[in-house]
């Protein structure tokens, strides 16, 4: 058995390897098969400009303040000195502390450390403000948790900083701040945030409709359930449920909270997980899905969802009335369907995350509904086994070489900050 899991998996893997090469997705723009790829060309920031295009102290960014550090908390033992001699810390208070910084800072600082002396030699990173003990930034700012840090170049050549910007966010950074003429600020995630831990689920809590009538909590879904979805016209149909792509039961989890009052309905998924959002000018009764997928961490009030209507026969426009952000611990779950679409508490949404094109995300699982199609009618006992078993809990493999895959295809803003940090998808 676990030979023959070995074996399907690599089948599966050079399949999407295959296409991939034949959509041109590995090649890119005048690449041929075998030829070397070309390095990504990275885009300088513009002055003023930030990444990811959210306030810093938000869930899609560096998330929220959680108090100032200071020698004396508890919370000082988070912090721990950077000696990389590679970085130049400036240290005007010769007292060490622009070198302490939680292990996240410090390890993104490395990482770009390198990227630095890569992109020029000769030239090393420069920090100029790291953990502020003696309250010289504004209230609430995230060097108060060594969470933050200002940087130039050792050469102080300004001419270098949007540059030096752009190699901020390939080495991680949450957030990074083309701030001022005289340097990029950056910040990470609290280590233990509950931001750093979101990804595309919805929670153990949500309903779904199944074929034979009725209702089941999402957590409690299993093979052979069809569940109600809607095709790309938006007419509903049912559909097999195939796996989760994420399943963390009983974990605590950040979600955003859509609220409609016309129909009536309250969906809560997490930040990075697709949304349909019905064409503001659709005024008719009849749902259709030509309108555009968007993160959750970008719905706003006044967009229109797509809602079951109360005869339970159509999908109907619903103005957003609120959104809202509710922690819940009733664990994480990223249900898949062969449609690649679902209705979670009468409200329709992709099942898939990370990256904000539905139709590009349900190609990319293609070749998994195929295999496992072909597995379940050639071997009903094991075939859905072989790809990986539906209700194991944690991500995915699939999910995780496709977000493998994407991180090498894809410019690093394409994907969602939120999408694949930590144990999470």
């Amino acid at each position: 058995m676990d030979e023959m899991l070995l074996l399907t998996r690599i089948l599966l893997v050079g399949f999407i390897c295959a296409l991939l090469v034949s959509s041109g997705l590995t090649c890119g723009p005048g690449r041929g098969i075998g030829k070397r790829r070309h390095p990504k060309k990275l885009t300088p920031l513009a002055y003023k400009q930030f990444i990811p295009n959210v306030a810093e102290k938000t869930l899609g960014a560096s998330g929220r303040y959680e108090g100032k550090i200071t020698r004396n908390s508890e919370r000082f033992k988070e912090l721990t000195p950077n000696y990389n001699p590679d970085i130049i810390f400036k240290d005007e208070e010769n007292t060490g502390a622009d070198r302490l910084m939680t292990q996240r800072c410090k390890d993104k600082l490395n990482a770009l450390a390198i990227s630095v002396m890569n992109q020029w030699p000769g030239v090393k990173l420069r920090v100029t403000e790291g953990w502020d003990e003696d309250g010289h930034h504004s209230e609430e700012s995230l060097h108060y948790e060594g969470r933050a840090v200002d940087i130039t170049t050792s050469d102080r050549d300004r001419s270098k900083y949007g540059m030096l910007a752009r190699l901020a966010v390939e080495a991680g950074f949450d957030w990074v701040y083309y701030e001022s003429k005289a340097h990029i600020h950056c910040s990470v995630k609290a280590e233990n945030s509950v931001a750093a831990k979101s990804g595309g689920c919805f929670p153990g809590s949500a309903t779904v409709h199944l074929e034979q009538g009725g209702t089941k909590l999402v957590k409690d879904l299993s093979p052979g359930d069809r569940v109600l979805v809607a095709d790309a016209e938006g007419r509903l149909l049912y559909s097999d449920f195939l796996a989760f792509l994420d399943r963390e039961d009983g974990s605590q989890k950040l979600f955003y909270v859509i609220e409609t009052r016309q129909p009536r309905a309250r969906l809560l998924l997490t930040a990075a997980h697709l949304l349909f959002i019905a064409p503001q000018h659709n005024q008719s009764q009849e749902g259709t899905l030509s309108s555009q997928a968007l993160f959750a961490s970008r719905v706003r009030p006044g967009q229109q969802v797509y809602v079951l209507g109360e005869d339970g026969q159509q999908l109907l426009p619903a103005a957003v009335h609120s959104v809202s952000l509710r922690e819940e611990a009733s664990g994480a779950y990223a249900p898949l369907t062969a449609q690649g679409t679902i209705l979670i508490n009468r409200v329709l949404a992709s099942c898939y995350a990370v990256i904000e094109e539905h139709s590009w995300a349900h190609w990319a699982f293609a070749p998994f509904r195929l295999l496992q199609g072909m597995l379940a009618t050639l071997c009903p006992s094991i075939g859905g086994a072989l790809v990986g078993a539906p209700t194991t809990p944690g991500i995915h493999w699939y999910s995780r070489l496709l977000y493998r895959i994407g991180s090498w295809v894809l410019d690093s803003d394409s994907l969602h900050p939120l999408g694949m940090v930590g144990p999470s998808s």
